[in-house]
């Protein structure tokens, strides 16, 4: 009988252990800013341009319906609001607040330092190398719907 593998043989374990550790000291972080690790996701979305609900899902990967609860929470701080698209009533943008602005690029660096905490005794080009190999494996786990033909 052949002895089975353990806990600690697992790479998915220790992926899952660094992420666990990665997003745990990221969250108390953002916590002292009343922002959670999914609201500071929205609100650097939007920032960058992602201005539609269904946008920041695509982005985040996360379902529309999960963003727009994310969205009443920010909406409830202050930080982001809701506005109605002059080019088409059907469509709602997201706006962030003058505060919610200002807070984005104070919480870039929290992530940024985070990542520095965990991944900086790594070169620029390890880097680029494990964020290579952890996108083909998310994206060969989760392939991309085959395109829409008309």
């Amino acid at each position: 009988m052949s002895n089975p593998s353990g806990l600690h043989d697992h790479l998915g374990y220790w992926l899952r252990r660094l992420s666990d550790e990665v997003h745990g000291r990221f969250e108390a972080e953002l916590a002292l800013h009343d922002v959670t690790v999914s609201q500071w996701g929205v609100m650097a979305s939007v920032f960058h341009g992602h201005d539609t609900t269904k946008a920041v899902a695509a982005h985040m990967d996360i379902d529309p319906g999960a963003v727009s609860r994310l969205v009443d929470r920010l909406a409830a701080k202050g930080l982001v609001r809701r506005e109605p698209d002059p080019a088409s009533r059907r469509t709602v943008r997201l706006v962030l607040t003058d505060q919610g602005r200002l807070l984005v690029p104070e919480l870039a660096e929290l992530a940024d330092r985070n990542d520095l905490h965990y991944f900086g005794s790594l070169d620029a080009g390890q880097r680029r190398q494990l964020e290579q190999w952890i996108r083909r494996l998310v994206g060969e786990a989760h392939p991309a719907p085959p395109p829409d033909n008309p």
